[in-house]
């Protein structure tokens, strides 16, 4: 026949417990927004708005003065420039951009 041994339940487990800790844990964490709206204060993104917002104010005060002509090729010109100019701004915030 196999002995069997018992235990006292107070020898296996102590009868008090150990105090909580009084300082809060530190934990991570983490933004739902994944950029930050200053980021757009780029100076190349600012500098490329820059020109073509100066050179659509240029068109509208050559249409004030009447030299249709000019205004004509500028708006030629910038039919080409501003979506070329976008998507370049565009292409290099995000290639530029730490995610």
């Amino acid at each position: 026949m196999i002995k069997t041994k018992g235990f006292i339940f107070h020898n296996i487990y102590s009868p008090s417990p150990k105090p909580f800790l009084t300082r809060p844990r530190p934990f991570k964490t983490y933004s739902f927004v994944p950029f930050s709206p200053l980021a757009m204060l780029d100076p190349t993104i600012l500098t490329i708005g820059g020109i073509v917002l100066g050179i659509a104010i240029i068109e509208r005060i050559l249409e004030r003065w009447g030299v249709i002509d000019l205004v004509d090729q500028f708006a030629k010109v910038m039919r080409f420039i501003l979506p070329v100019a976008f998507y370049s701004a565009l292409i290099y915030f995000f290639a530029t951009f730490m995610f």
